[in-house]
């Protein structure tokens, strides 16, 4: 099943993949393709990176429930001074995987910085964490308010059945992975099509709550400030819910070898993505405060829906479906993504092979898309979500604050590989000190939680000596892993 790593450690720290039968030479190898090799074609441009970025980040969080953080912060004033801190920090973390981006170019996102910068063992934890939990849990989550929120117009008078919708979140998530699977063109046409949609439903908010501000609807905003103090225990709680609402902006680097014209095209994406996303976020949580007050707003199971009813009358019946589109658009983009980490890792020797193959007429890593299915499917109908995310949350933040923490390391290991874009040695600094002064934060204020969450990574440490380094297997064991 797992085959130890085939690479080759050279004097400057990097790693080569190996060419074992069947294997890819990455894209950045500087050696011509052979004849007739399979290979991921390029065919991710400016505006299908951008789409890339945006359809990610902007799911059903900014529609549903952003009350996480006017929760821990205690006031609509400190609400959306955290949602501009969240917004310019993302920044901050994204213009830091431009320039590992555009200097490794390598798909694989986290997973292949960690490897160059810290070597095999985080590397694998990381990947495994992501594959057995983080990925299957968070893909579900996001397809259930998918699921809901495509019933919602059929369902106005009563609660929606529960099973209705765990079977239409399957058939999504069905259908995006078979989506991803086909072709890679159409995928990414689809999502910038999704993205249109999102900024369209962000504007549907965003105009009615700038003609309230100008009507002089600002009860809300006076004594902005005032209201519940926010306390230190609270401070991680809300850093999460607002980083979590951003997430998504690391999603084009896990597939550089795509990407047309990196050096330029990754961090011009980035950039303009970061700053859509910020400008939009910010502005809808204003208009939200011009109609909603902090207690309503912390009452309301959807509040876009509740903005919208005091506002829209009928065309309110159109949010959930703006909604649900936001949702699958999230669903595409991150699978299309993380799918070439698991491409990425088999071909460093650090998952089954099957995983690196790719489809030999429609050029998509077919097995890696698919082998997400049955785990989402199981945590679908079968897990605890919330609790898996919320005991990983500070999984995903500390080696995110590792990556960042790595590029200032290969700042001083390897000062001599070419850095097409390069950014200021103070961002990577803050950046990877808030994400590890946050986790170190959170270990204690939730200790319980982020405490399972830290033994369900260590797991990976073990796996990684099992299926990768441990080369006397009996043949018993090898048999059991299909070798």
């Amino acid at each position: 099943m797992f085959r130890k790593a085939a690479v080759t450690t050279v004097s400057n720290g990097s790693y080569l993949q190996g060419q074992a039968n069947g294997r890819l030479p990455s894209m950045d190898s500087g050696q011509p393709a052979q004849e007739g090799k399979v290979v991921l074609k390029k065919k991710v441009t400016l505006l299908r990176g951008i789409s890339i970025i945006i359809g990610t980040i902007i799911g059903a969080g900014i529609f549903i429930s952003p009350k996480g953080i006017l929760k821990n912060t205690g006031s609509v004033g400190m609400s959306l001074t955290l949602w501009t801190v969240c917004g310019i920090l993302s920044l901050f973390g994204a213009l830091c995987y431009a320039e590992l981006g555009t200097c490794i170019k390598k798909s694989g996102g986290h997973y292949i910085y960690i490897l160059e910068a810290f070597g095999p063992l985080p590397a694998f934890v990381r990947v495994w964490v992501e594959l057995l939990i983080i990925r299957p849990a968070a893909t579900a989550v996001i397809s259930l308010a998918f699921g809901r929120y495509i019933l919602e117009p059929f369902f106005m008078q009563c609660e929606i059945p529960e099973l209705a919708i765990k079977l239409i979140t399957a058939v999504g998530i069905t259908l995006v992975m078979v989506l991803n699977s086909t072709s890679v063109s159409w995928s990414a046409r689809i999502q910038i099509f999704l993205t249109f949609c999102k900024l369209v439903a962000i504007l549907i908010i965003i105009v009615p709550g700038v003609i309230q501000l100008i009507k002089g609807e600002t009860q809300h905003f006076k004594n902005a400030f005032a209201g519940n103090d926010a306390s230190i225990m609270g401070l991680p709680l809300a850093f999460y819910s607002g980083m979590y609402a951003y997430s998504g902006w690391f999603y084009l680097n896990f597939v550089t070898e795509e990407v047309e014209n990196p050096e330029k095209n990754i961090p011009l994406a980035i950039c303009i993505s970061m700053i859509i996303v910020t400008v939009g976020y910010v502005l809808t949580n204003v208009a939200y405060f011009t109609t909603i007050s902090a207690g309503e707003l912390l009452l309301s199971k959807a509040v876009a829906v509740t903005f919208a009813e005091r506002l829209m009358g009928n065309f309110s019946l159109a949010v959930p479906v703006f909604v649900a589109l936001s949702c699958f658009g999230s669903m595409n983009g991150g699978i299309f993504a993380v799918s070439r980490m698991f491409f990425v890792a088999s071909r460093e020797g650090h998952l089954p092979e099957i995983l690196s193959m790719i489809h030999v007429r429609k050029h998509t890593p077919l097995p890696a898309v698919i082998v997400l299915h049955p785990l989402t499917m199981i945590m679908l109908f079968t897990g605890d979500l919330y609790s898996l995310l919320n005991f990983l949350s500070f999984a995903r933040w500390l080696f995110i604050g590792l990556v960042v923490a790595g590029l200032i390391y290969l700042r001083y290991k390897r000062p001599d590989m070419p850095r097409p874009f390069k950014v200021p040695l103070f961002i990577p600094a803050l950046f990877s000190f808030t994400c590890l002064f946050m986790v170190a934060l959170s270990l204690y204020s939730d200790p319980v939680s982020t405490g399972i969450g830290f033994a369900i990574t260590l797991t990976g440490v073990p796996a990684y000596y099992l299926f990768i380094v441990w080369d006397k297997k009996p043949k018993w064991f090898r048999k059991l892993l299909g070798k």
